[in-house]
C-alpha cells in the first residue's frame, strides 16, 4: 500500500509538479530553489497527502494538514479537491480551492485565484477546470462551472458561467471575448489579452468620422433645398395675396353695382310719388 502510494498517487504527480516549474518559471534556476522556496510546490505536496487520506475516510488529519499548508504557504486547498499532475501555482499567496473543485493537468494558477462555491448547497458546488488552462492573478471562478481545456481567464475576472474550450475570458462579470487562435501561445503570456473596450471605442470613433464626412457632403444640398423652400414660401405667399386682392376687387365691383341699383330704386320711388 505504501509503495503504491509513493509511486502512483504521490511520487509521480509530485515529479510532474516539480518539472513543470522549470518549464514555466524563468526565475527557477536550480532544483534547490524549487524545493525550498516555491510555496506552490509545498502546498501541492501537502495537498496530495491530505487528499489521499481524505479519500480513505480519515476525518481530522486531512483538514489539519490543509490548515498547516495554509499557514505555511498562504494557499488554502481543501483536502477534497482533485488536482491533476503538472499543475503550477505561481507565487500562490491568497489562492483558495474549494472542496469539490477539479483541476485538470498542466493548469497554471496565479496568486489570488479563487475556485469557490456559491450558496449553501451540497454536492458538486465548485468549478471544474480543464487541462492546460491559465487562470490569471486575482481571478474568481464561482459555482459549479465547466471551464474547458486551454481556456485563458484574465487577471481580476469574475467567471459566473460555463466557458467552452479554447476561449479567452475577461471582465466583471467574465465575458467570452475571443477564441484562442494561436495554440502555440505560451501560458506565461497571460497579459496578451484583447482589449475589448478599446476595440469598441475605436469602432465608435471611426463610425463618427464616417458620419461627419457624410454630413459635410450633405450640407450643400441642404442649403440649396433651404433656398428653394424659401423661394417657394415667398411664391406661395404672393399667390395668397393675389387671391385676396382678386376677392377684394370683385367685392368692390359688386358693392358698386348694388349702390347703383339702390339709387335707381330710390329715383323710381320718387317718380312714382310725383305722378301720384
Amino acid at each position: 500500500m505504501l509503495k503504491n502510494f509513493l509511486s502512483g498517487v504521490f511520487l509521480e504527480p509530485l515529479l510532474s509538479d516539480f518539472r513543470i516549474i522549470f518549464e514555466r518559471d524563468p526565475a527557477a534556476r536550480n532544483w534547490l530553489e524549487v524545493v525550498f522556496c516555491y510555496p506552490g510546490l509545498h502546498a501541492l505536496c501537502l495537498h496530495r497527502l491530505a487528499h489521499w487520506l481524505h479519500c480513505r475516510g480519515v476525518s481530522f488529519i486531512p483538514r489539519l494538514i490543509s490548515h498547516l499548508g495554509r499557514f505555511l504557504t498562504g494557499i488554502e486547498i481543501h483536502p477534497g479537491a482533485e488536482i491533476g499532475q503538472g499543475v503550477f501555482i505561481d507565487h500562490g499567496m491568497g489562492v483558495v480551492i474549494g472542496e469539490t473543485a477539479i483541476i485538470g493537468d498542466y493548469t497554471l494558477i496565479y496568486q489570488g485565484v479563487t475556485l469557490g462555491g456559491t450558496g449553501k448547497e451540497t454536492g458538486k458546488r465548485h468549478p471544474t477546470v480543464g487541462k492546460n488552462a491559465v487562470i490569471g492573478a486575482g481571478a474568481k471562478v464561482l459555482g459549479n462551472l465547466q471551464i474547458g481545456d486551454r481556456v485563458r481567464i484574465g487577471a481580476g475576472s469574475i467567471v459566473l458561467q460555463n466557458v467552452p474550450s479554447d476561449r479567452t475570458v475577461v471582465g466583471v462579470p467574465g465575458r467570452i471575448i475571443s477564441r484562442n487562435e494561436n495554440a502555440s501561445l505560451s501560458p506565461l503570456e497571460h497579459g496578451k489579452l484583447p482589449d475589448m473596450e478599446a476595440t469598441v471605442i475605436r469602432s465608435l470613433l471611426s463610425r463618427i468620422e464616417e458620419l461627419e464626412k457624410q454630413l459635410q457632403a450633405l450640407r450643400p444640398r441642404v442649403r440649396s433645398r433651404d433656398a428653394i423652400n424659401r423661394v417657394c414660401t415667398r411664391v406661395r405667399s404672393r399667390d395668397a395675396i393675389n387671391r385676396v386682392c382678386t376677392r377684394v376687387r370683385s367685392r368692390d365691383a359688386i358693392n358698386r353695382v348694388c349702390t347703383r341699383v339702390r339709387s335707381r330704386d330710390a329715383i323710381n320711388r320718387v317718380c312714382t310719388r310725383v305722378r301720384s
